[in-house]
């Protein structure tokens, strides 16, 4: 593995997001001088916090897999999840319904899931979900340590044992097929392939190794942070502190100063000025590509983006943590987004409510409700959300009511984010979900952690290795890091 040309003792981590934290966090257990600059006032980047009338909201990611991976970064500096935060798990996982009437509960315990897919679809499916559970969990070992959490300098590093196994799991394959060879019923398949929406993937079409992020939230369990997600980048930005890492908020960094293919220093808005050895970059990857003077990867495709409704209620919408709202119109969905840049006609949602687990997240006898709805990024579908932002706000809720669901009524604050703001936070073609998991943009096809020309500076994020989701970012501040300071 190709590390940065020199020893690096300081370094300078631009952004607090959960992949900054990270890389800081395993950087500072190495031995390292870190600093981390954040433009914000508060750690978490996209995981971050609204205070919304009353009502505390989580304006970026709202599920949480895998936990160990932010473990495993506070490991680094002697540290421990368990000290840091309560992580409660969700039974169930998610709940799914659909559009005819139906319900199915999704368990991460297989014994509680194979009871629930025999009810919901009878004995054969409840079989087919046990195949498809040890497949998923076969594809996961395979792909763990030399696919996901990897350093990559060539594709020739993928010629590996691990290869032809997850050829022969049929991982290169495609996920619709993939999960249909183990599941007959539509609905039942639709639980196991809507998280390729995730990677910004038509499930139809999606590689099948990108069942393993099924296999994070359907097998290995969901959980959320007593406080709300945003306690865990506060979490990790607290251990980094005590740990040695100086963490500056408010701070915008605007050059990197290049002296021939090196950068020897970090200039802020305030004039500020740091001395570095090397630079871990989090920012969105054209952003990062702008700090580097470097020009824009061509070709790069984003994923789709998300409208997103947080709602304070004086009713609750569902009785789950998450619900799933599938529409009739599946399969069209991913037309609409995906190729033809059209929001959807019959809207697939996912409806969280924070305050099943956590009822201080909101006033007394209230309720936080979430509402994202998939839709084009800005490049597939230039809408124009100014304008048909709140047309389509109106037409979530009406959709709401019309599944049993919310209702206007019962709406006392709230906060749509659109596209357009996606955008005016800096993430490229206003999508919160970076690079799209294709073929071209997966593995050590991505664009790489380590930057081309440049001996010391390292990225780290949604954009480059391993890629977009809670796990991914968290194992993409470690990888980075692994780049200074060689594999520990």
């Amino acid at each position: 593995m190709r590390t940065v040309a020199c020893r690096a003792d300081r370094v300078v981590v631009v952004g607090a997001g959960l992949a900054g934290l990270a890389a800081a966090l395993h950087l500072a257990g190495a031995g390292r001088q870190v600093t981390v600059l954040e433009r914000g006032r508060t750690a978490g980047g996209l995981a971050g916090t609204l205070e919304l009338d009353g009502y505390r909201v989580d304006t970026g990611p709202t599920v949480l897999t895998m936990p160990e991976l932010a473990d495993e970064a506070l490991h680094a500096v002697g540290d421990s999840l368990a000290a840091r935060l309560e992580l409660i798990p969700l039974h169930p996982a998610y709940r799914a319904q659909f559009a005819d009437g139906s319900e199915l509960d999704v368990h991460t315990d297989g014994e509680a899931m194979e009871q629930e897919v025999r009810r919901f679809a009878g004995p054969r499916e409840a079989a087919g979900y046990r195949r498809l559970r040890r497949w998923l969990t076969e594809l996961y070992r395979v792909e763990r340590d030399r696919f996901i959490d990897a350093n990559f300098d060539s594709p020739l590093q993928l010629a590996t044992p691990q290869l032809a196994e997850l050829a022969a799991l049929g991982g290169f394959g495609r996920l619709g097929p993939a999960v249909r060879r183990f599941l007959g019923d539509e609905r039942v398949r639709r639980v196991f392939s809507f998280q390729a929406l995730y990677a910004g993937l038509d499930p139809r079409r999606a590689l099948a190794l990108y069942a393993v992020i099924s296999y994070m939230d359907t097998v290995r369990g969901v959980w959320f942070p007593r406080g709300g997600m945003h306690a865990l980048p506060r979490a990790l930005a607290a251990a980094a502190t005590d740990a040695g890492v100086d963490l500056r908020f408010g701070t915008e960094v605007t050059e990197l100063v290049h002296s021939g293919n090196r950068i020897t220093e970090v200039r802020t808005g305030q004039d500020e000025r740091f001395p570095a050895d090397a630079v871990v970059l989090t920012p969105d990857l054209p952003a990062a590509q702008r700090l580097l003077r470097l020009p824009a990867r061509r070709g790069l495709r984003f994923s789709p983006s998300a409208v997103v409704l947080h709602a304070g209620t004086t009713q609750r919408w569902t009785d789950a943590h998450h619900t799933i709202s599938f529409g009739a119109a599946w399969d069209d969905t991913f037309t609409e987004i995906v190729r033809d840049g059209r929001l959807m006609t019959d809207p697939s949602l996912l409806i969280t409510r924070p305050t099943a687990s956590d009822p201080h997240l909101a006033p007394p006898g209230r309720e936080l409700q979430y509402v994202l709805a998939p839709c084009p990024n800005l490049r597939t579908g230039p809408v124009d959300w100014a304008r048909i932002g709140p047309a389509y706000r109106a037409e979530l809720l009406r959709v709401l009511e019309s599944r049993g669901l919310g209702g206007p009524d019962a709406i006392e604050a709230e906060h749509l984010v659109t596209p357009q703001d996606w955008a005016q936070a800096g993430h490229a073609a206003g999508t919160p979900f970076s690079a799209a998991h294709t073929f071209a943009q997966t593995g050590p096809f991505r664009p790489r952690n380590l930057v081309r020309g440049l001996e010391n500076a390292v990225l780290a994020g949604a954009g480059t290795t391993p890629g977009v989701g809670v796990p991914p970012v968290l194992l993409s501040g470690k990888l980075a890091a692994q780049r200074i300071t060689g594999p520990r």
